[in-house]
């Protein structure tokens, strides 16, 4: 059964047994959540979200609809997800970009992922990077806009 804080507003019903959902969150009714994550304080997850087992999401984290994160993966503090190219307020051409976190992947504090991105096993995206494209598996990328800097080879692969 997961844990949630009397303060949190959680609709979602699809919560996984073991979830620890902290202080002034607000997770919206259709959002999917697996087992044994811990999503921290001041987070707000949409509603067309995933996200598998066993990951973290730190404090001031917005998921918006059509983000999915796979299991293992972290979320660092103030990490910002994008799921539209052109925002404007009142827009009636909106067009929903999906966005995915694959397996393992780490994203650092303040990173800004653009919309429609894929983001593969393993990678690690350091502070404050701004990712304009697709990031392969076992890479770490930083910088504005974020480059690979070299191989992930020295993790543990899950």
């Amino acid at each position: 059964m997961p844990k949630i804080h009397k303060t949190s507003d959680v609709q979602s019903e699809n919560i996984g047994d073991g979830t620890l959902i902290w202080q002034f969150c607000v997770i919206l009714k259709n959002a999917i959540i697996g087992k044994n994550c811990n999503i921290n304080c001041n987070v707000f997850i949409e509603n067309d979200v995933f996200i598998g087992d066993n990951v973290t999401i730190k404090p001031g984290v917005q998921i918006w609809d059509g983000v999915t994160i796979e299991d293992f993966v972290m979320i660092g503090p103030n990490a910002t997800f994008t799921n539209d190219l052109y925002p404007k307020s009142k827009n009636t051409n909106f067009i929903l970009k999906r966005t995915l976190i694959k397996k393992g992947a780490s994203i650092g504090a303040n990173a800004t992922i653009l919309a429609g991105i894929e983001i593969g096993e393993n990678a690690l995206i350091g502070a404050g990077s701004v990712v304009t494209k697709n990031v392969p598996s076992n890479t770490i990328w930083y910088g504005n806009p974020a480059q690979q800097k070299r191989f992930n080879d020295n993790d543990v692969k899950l």
